[in-house]
């Protein structure tokens, strides 16, 4: 099976997921865990790993009626059809799945105040402590002498 992805209009993507199902296609919908502090609380919520966009199985060439169901802004288009995206991706992403959200997958048993040196780049060699795991595969890294510093997740080790 294939899949094509639609982009969704902002924050619409329960609707969009809810008119494809009535027009028959089958649609996943990632998300992921977010948890932060609101007056003095704990609060942790579900929100969209991709946001405004949608998985559709593709299905019978019916890609155009996708297109024109409610709360769907374009299907993502790689010359005149739908760019396809192959099963093996959305089973992966399906396979980290645990309790409704995809987990992120783990930054090398690294975690804040972790020290760590630095692999690559004009900082090579250099030793800071870890301050923050990022989105995107990235690391905030503190530094005495440089304050702080971003960097890709493979470009530190833990000391």
């Amino acid at each position: 099976m294939s899949w094509i992805v639609a982009r969704t209009e902002p924050q619409r993507e329960q609707t969009a997921r809810r008119f494809l199902e009535l027009a028959g296609f089958s649609v996943y919908l990632p998300y992921i865990r977010e948890r932060h502090a609101k007056g003095g609380r704990r609060i942790e919520r579900l929100r969209p790993l991709f946001p405004s966009y949608a998985f559709i199985a593709f299905q019978d060439g019916r890609w155009w009626d996708a297109r024109w169901c409610v709360g769907v802004a374009a299907v993502i288009m790689s010359g005149g059809e739908p760019a396809r995206l192959g099963d093996r991706i959305v089973h992966e992403i399906r396979g980290r799945e645990r309790g409704g959200a995809v987990e992120p997958p783990k930054c090398n048993g690294l975690k804040a105040g972790d020290q760590v040196r630095i692999l690559a780049g004009p900082l090579q060699g250099q030793v800071g402590v870890l301050g923050a795991l990022r989105p995107r595969e990235r690391v905030l890294v503190l530094m005495s002498w440089l304050g702080r510093v971003e960097l890709s997740k493979d470009a530190v080790e833990a000391i």
